[in-house]
């Protein structure tokens, strides 16, 4: 009997130390194994698919690097940021356009607008859009930067000095989000809008249809992010602001000036919410519901990552963007094909299995 049950403690201790050892593999060197089998998978039977998910995932990376920041200096998730991905978008068509909507239609609402300037609407290259975005874009990135840095000092500074705890500043900054979407509705109404119209040029990469919107917008983004990369790894205020993050208390004993990085932190936050709104409306259309539709995706990037990780958001935002459109692609055995309708619930499958298996991210620090 004893001999029994000492072969049955041996046969539990060895299947401690299996699953242990399999634990280690899923949330180590095996998840990295697998992200890069589906990629590999991917190119070669999704390829159309994987492209339109990197470029979609890009956008995501932009808007998740707004939320890693937030989140690692202030502490709190910010409900708000896709909405603001999209008031952004509907400010560079403002400021393009002019156009609000009236009491029944379309309202020229300013008398010279930057659409206005000459050949601000004709192409460029073979991008679907002339100058005059590019302006608008800057423009909103300017605006928003402003926006957030407001929105600071009247809502979230006076609950920092109060104290408040995390439930405070993320049901705060729902509130503001809701706002928000309110005001699209208002200004601009339920009907989708476009920067542009009529064809979109393309060219042929692998056999692969790729618009020249499409690269612009991948570009764009992946020099957005190094200059982010730059600023926060190559920079003085990088360094507090990293500094910060890790220890406020540490951070302000040392001299270091704390609510001037909360104001960068919210205005490079703003400016990057900005170009990736415009971006992501010029990729699709501008609705007000996007918004909030486009959340937990740049949730789930910013998770898949690692928060408080700008590199892991890119990643994350890849990732998440490229099992997204993938997914929708593919016929999966006894469920079919997934509609496009729910591309955006792959993100919170994705983010689940995150949680589950690797809760830090991807390049998040061991708790």
């Amino acid at each position: 009997m004893a001999t029994i049950e000492a072969g049955r403690e041996r046969f539990r201790a060895a299947l401690r130390d299996y699953q242990r050892a399999a634990g280690g593999f899923l949330t180590g060197a095996g998840l990295w194994l697998l992200i890069g089998l589906f990629f590999v998978w991917a190119f070669f039977q999704h390829r159309d698919a994987l492209v339109t998910g990197l470029v979609t995932g890009s956008v995501f990376a932009l808007g998740a690097i707004g939320i890693t920041l937030i989140y690692g200096i202030l502490k709190f998730g910010h409900f708000a940021h896709g909405d603001s991905m999209m008031l952004s978008a509907y400010l560079a068509f403002f400021l393009v356009s002019g156009v609000i909507v009236g009491e029944r239609q379309d309202t020229q609402a300013l008398p010279v607008n930057l659409g206005d300037l000459p050949g601000a609407g004709e192409r460029i290259w073979e991008f679907s859009f002339g100058y005059g975005l590019l302006l608008a874009m800057a423009a909103a990135a300017v605006i928003m930067a402003g926006v957030f840095i407001a929105l600071d000092r009247a809502v979230y500074r006076p609950l920092r000095r109060r104290r408040s705890g995390i439930v405070i500043f993320s049901i705060a900054s729902l509130g503001l989000a809701l706002v928000i979407r309110s005001l699209m509705l208002i200004f601009w109404g339920a009907d989708p809008r476009s920067y542009t119209r009529g064809f979109r040029s393309s060219f042929d990469l692998l056999g692969t249809r790729v618009l020249y919107d499409q690269l612009f917008i991948f570009c764009m983004a992946m020099l957005l992010m190094a200059a982010v990369y730059l600023l926060l790894y190559r920079t003085k205020l990088g360094k507090a602001m990293r500094a910060m993050a890790d220890n406020p208390d540490l951070a302000r004993i040392s001299g270091i000036n704390t609510e001037q990085i909360v104001l960068w932190t919210w205005g490079v936050a703003g400016a990057l919410v900005a170009v990736a709104g415009v971006m992501l409306a010029l990729q699709a259309q501008l609705k007000p519901e996007i918004g909030f539709i486009v959340l937990l995706p740049l949730f789930a990037a910013a998770i898949v990552g690692g928060i408080g990780s700008p590199h892991g958001a890119l990643l994350g935002g890849l990732i998440v963007g490229a099992v997204q459109e993938v997914a929708v692609s593919t016929d999966f055995p006894l469920l079919g094909e997934v509609s496009p309708g729910y591309k955006f619930s792959i993100a919170f499958i994705v983010l689940i299995v995150i949680l589950l298996v690797r809760p830090r991210g991807l390049f998040g620090a061991k708790q």
